[in-house]
């Protein structure tokens, strides 16, 4: 599902008109990502939690080449989904 097919049920479901719902959205995504930057995890209680989590730097290889080459750390957002969506999801 693309953002736009997104908006278009969250218009339908919530009244609202196309583009305000997407202004709905835009805020709710720019929540979490400022809530994942200052806090490190977003969770919605049943649904799942995001959370930043830190890689360490190894080494990797490029497949072209072969060469060895250094990955440096960085940070990732990952997601663990919670138990009423698996259980939603699973039926």
């Amino acid at each position: 599902m693309t953002k736009k097919e997104f908006i278009e049920i969250l218009s339908e479901k919530s009244g609202e008109n196309k583009k305000r719902a997407g202004e709905v959205l835009d805020v709710f995504l720019d929540s979490v990502e400022g809530a994942l930057v200052k806090s490190g995890s977003v969770q919605f209680v049943g649904w799942g939690t995001f959370e930043v989590k830190e890689t360490a730097e190894r080494m990797g290889r490029n497949p072209r080449t072969g060469e060895e080459i250094k990955i440096p750390a960085k940070k990732a957002v990952k997601f663990k989904v919670g138990k009423k969506l698996s259980d939603i999801v699973n039926k």
